[in-house]
């Protein structure tokens, strides 16, 4: 796929007019402009500055305060707080990077310059687009965000996650729970499965005659004889789980009656959690870095953008081959980008990558399973070299404690606390 290089905003007297972009000098250091501060972005900046120092890396984004999406589900059944998920931006300061509270609305990848929402535009020699996900309300058709406040989708961590936590402990015992998952590429695909898990386990604590449903738009998911085995010995009758074949795919909701309509007919439930489909977030989208299926195609070895050169997607937006989205999986392509920018600004040429994931599920906060996986950039694809079990043949409290140890492990490694 050839290059397409696009204006996106502004003429060149605007520009000069900005009084930052045109007619100034350019400093001696290169300049990274990193737009997102979730795991993708935040690790790209902290790697930057360990391998070279010289670059000045600034990183945009309108959160002083991130909520990770690990570990969320604990947080749903209070096995964790909220407040625990919780990270500030003090660690990527303390390493030098320079961090904006805004958003870059657009970018010029001919004059190499981003426009912040505040109106200021920036420099880059390079340019790393880390938006995440965005949510495509209206599927199933009357989930809007109207919708999602009395039906949670939790997918975003935070006020939502809270939300589905107050709904979750107002339903009176011998009610039905219900997930809906939807179709296509999505964050963490195991993530409903925990979900499902953990309710179970708060509802044997408090609502022991409750059912949970998965309605589910897909025929299999990760781990399934994992799950499935688990679910049968802890929580037994409890977690039902529906493939579309059998009426799982939902089509249509009426939030006010909690009410969810599929080909097997109307299901009407004390607790819905609609997670709707996903797409990269805006910047993608108006920006060109996405192609015709919605996510952005990267280049294997730089992740640099196929579409608008001397640009890199990293974490959930791009398309990184057999690589799932997870925080893991952005971790990795963070370390590998940063290494890569690296190299084009005159560094060290990175070695050779192997890039890992690991996934964890919780079952009960004290039992977890885990889901690994091994990929080798080869001839610009990322393929699976190898796919490891979990590390016992059945979930496990060391699993659970591995978990735990991961998650202290990846906030440091790439939000900095």
């Amino acid at each position: 796929m050839g290059v397409t290089r696009r204006r996106l905003f502004f003429g060149a007297g605007a520009l000069a007019l900005s009084g930052v972009v045109g007619g100034s000098s350019r400093p001696s250091a290169p300049r990274v402009v990193i737009a997102g501060g979730g795991f993708a972005g935040a690790c790209c900046a902290l790697q930057l500055r360990r391998l070279d120092p010289g670059i000045q890396v600034t990183l945009i984004d309108p959160l002083l305060t991130y909520t990770t999406c690990p570990m969320s589900n604990e947080a749903i059944v209070g096995a964790r707080t909220l407040q625990s998920l919780r990270v500030t931006r003090a660690g990527l300061r303390s390493a030098g990077v320079v961090f904006r509270q805004d958003e870059v609305s657009a970018f010029d990848p001919i004059r190499h310059s981003v426009r912040l929402g505040g109106g200021r535009t920036l420099e880059y020699e390079r340019l790393v687009v880390a938006p995440g996900i965005r949510l495509l309300y209206g599927q199933p058709q009357g989930y809007d965000e109207a919708a999602a406040r009395l039906m949670p989708h939790a997918w975003l961590a935070g006020t939502q996650t809270a939300a589905l936590g107050a709904c979750l402990r107002s339903v009176a015992d011998g009610a039905t729970v219900a997930i809906s998952v939807p179709a296509g590429l999505m964050r963490c695909p195991p993530a409903p499965y925990e979900r499902a898990s953990l309710i179970a386990w708060w509802l044997r604590r408090h609502r022991r005659r409750c059912k949970v449903l998965i309605f589910d738009a897909n025929n299999h998911f990760p781990r399934q004889d994992s799950f499935t085995a688990a679910w049968a010995q802890m929580y037994p009758g409890m977690i039902e789980w529906i493939p579309p074949g059998e009426g799982g795919l939902i089509t249509r909701v009426s939030a006010p009656d909690r009410t969810l309509y599929s080909a097997s007919g109307a299901h009407q439930v004390a607790v819905a959690c609609v997670i709707p489909p996903q797409a990269p977030g805006v910047l993608a989208l108006t920006s060109g870095l996405s192609a015709g299926h919605g996510w952005c195609p990267v280049k294997a070895e730089t992740f640099e953008s196929q579409l608008i050169e001397d640009v890199h997607v990293i974490g959930d937006a791009c398309i990184a081959g057999a690589m799932p989205k997870s925080a893991s999986a952005a971790a990795a392509q963070a370390q590998q980008c940063a290494g890569a920018i690296v190299a084009a600004l005159g560094g060290p040429q990175p070695p050779p990558a192997e890039l890992s994931t690991v996934c964890y599920s919780m079952l009960a906060p004290s039992v977890a399973l885990a889901i690994r996986g091994r990929f080798a950039l080869q001839a610009d694809e990322i393929r699976a070299a190898a796919t490891v079990s979990a590390t016992a043949s059945a979930p496990s409290a060391a699993v659970a404690r591995e978990a735990a140890l991961w998650y202290r492990q990846v906030r440091s490694s790439c939000l900095g606390n």
